[in-house]
Parts: structure tokens; sequence; C-alpha cells
């Protein structure tokens, strides 16, 4: 029970990772805040809860959990719900900023991707990490201690060519977004940590057909260790990073992608 006594923010965390990330999380002690903008978004991918909800799987677990249903994108809605966590739970100590994803379809070619695209896929990704530090950070900030984990993707770490420009250029920006605030909050004794997962077989992942024979023979060819991850792969390297076992470690990125980021 590493984290017994912690409190643990994990977002986009009804469904996929991020259900993944709350569970582990809720495993090794810690009450967790769920949030999304859907509790009931495993349903869309056909993914099997073994509780109505998250917060009702976690609480089965025997520990504290609050559903919050916000938008990230939203300062408003963000900053009402850290006021709703601390005044639930009294502190923040770990954050897992997971809300996000290539949610907007098209091509996305740099050279040609629409403004609004651009705009709507930074706002899911980059601004919404953003604005979720920021809230953090200020209770973090005076309790003089917090473990924060942004997400970004292989795909911020390496051109593929082709589309997925937006996306790629989003968690790019999150990943050094992530080195300045750990900068910024280390003397407040406060880790800021990225993990870049791969081809990972998230439900919406498996939806979208990435786990056919077709599309895993070839996806399995650039993986060093030949498999598609799981979301549990991701869950044990946040682990790391909300425990003690990374208490000297911050500002950077772990790629959880099987080898798939060999630099």
């Amino acid at each position: 029970m590493k984290l017994e006594g912690k409190v643990a923010v994990v977002t986009g965390a009804a469904r996929g990772l991020g259900r993944a990330y709350a569970l582990h999380l809720a495993r090794i002690g810690a009450d967790v805040v769920v949030n999304d903008v859907d509790m009931q978004a495993a349903k869309q991918y056909g993914e099997e809860l073994t509780a109505p909800t998250v917060p009702d799987e976690i609480r089965a677990m025997g520990r504290r959990s609050l559903g919050i249903v916000a938008d990230v994108t939203d300062r408003a809605q963000v900053d009402a719900m850290f006021e709703q966590v601390l005044a639930e739970f009294g502190k923040v100590d770990i954050l897992v900023c997971n809300a996000g994803g290539a949610l907007v379809p098209g091509p996305s070619y740099a050279s040609s991707v629409p403004e609004a695209d651009f705009r709507r896929m930074m706002d899911i990704n980059l601004m919404g990490t953003i604005f979720c530090c920021q809230a953090a950070a200020r209770p973090m900030k005076e309790q003089r201690s917090g473990k924060i984990v942004t997400v970004g993707s292989q795909a911020g770490l390496r051109s593929q060519g082709g589309g997925g420009t937006a996306y790629s250029v989003a968690k790019a920006a999150i990943i050094h977004y992530t080195r300045k605030l750990a900068s910024e909050l280390g003397p407040y004794s406060i880790t800021v940590n990225c993990i870049a997962p791969g081809w990972i077989l998230s439900s919406r992942a498996i939806a979208s057909g990435r786990n056919s024979p077709e599309t895993r023979a070839r996806l399995e060819q650039e993986i060093a260790l030949k498999r598609l991850g799981m979301p549990e792969d991701c869950a044990k390297v946040v682990e790391f990073l909300v425990t003690d076992l990374s208490d000297y470690v911050t500002g950077q990125v772990i790629s959880v992608c099987g080898g798939v980021c060999l630099f």
C-alpha cells in the first residue's frame, strides 16, 4: 500500500488508459478522484467494468473515490473540480493528466491542417493539461509536496510522416511544458514527469482496429519487444512516477513503447 493516505486525481479516467491508472493507484492505497466528460464513456467502446462506474469500482476496493464530470478544456470547470476535491479530501497529492487523444478526425497534414482542427487538438491535449497542472500546483505548492504525471505520446517524440500533425505537435508541446513546470516546481519538492505511450491496446484503439491480425503484424515490426502494449504496462510506469521510487526524478519523459522510440 505505497500510496496509503494519498489523494490522486486522474483525468479522462472513465475508461481506457485513464481507468487503468485510476484502478492501479487505488490498488496500491490511494483515494482517487475520477474525472471525465462522461462517467459512462466505457460503454462507447464496449469496455466492461466490474461496477456501474470507475468510482464504484474503486470504492469496491475499500478506497474513497469521487467522480467529477468536467471538461478539462474549460479552465472554470477545472478550477471548480479542484475546489471540490479540496473540499472533499483536503489535499491533492497526485495528478495524472490523462485526458486527451487524437480526437479530431481528418488527416491533419502539416501544410494544410485546418486552423479549427489544430486549435481543437491543442485544447484537448495541451490546454487541458496546462489548466489541470496549474490548478493542482496551487495546493501542492502550499503543502510543499506533490507528484504530477503528464501524458505525451510516441507521436510527440518522432515524426512518422504523413498525417497526424496536430496531435503530434500537441503531444510534443506537453512534453516541453512538463520540463518547464518541473523546473519551476522543483523547489517545492514537487516532481513533474511525462509518460509517452506507444502502440497500446486501449479500448478505443481496439475499437478502431488496432487489435486486428493485420494491424498487429504491421505494428509489431516497429516494436523491439514484438508485442503491443497493454494499459497496465503504462500504469506500472505511472506507479513509479507517483511513489517514492521516483523522488529524485523530475522533468523526464519515459517512453512506454516496447522499443518503438530507440533514441
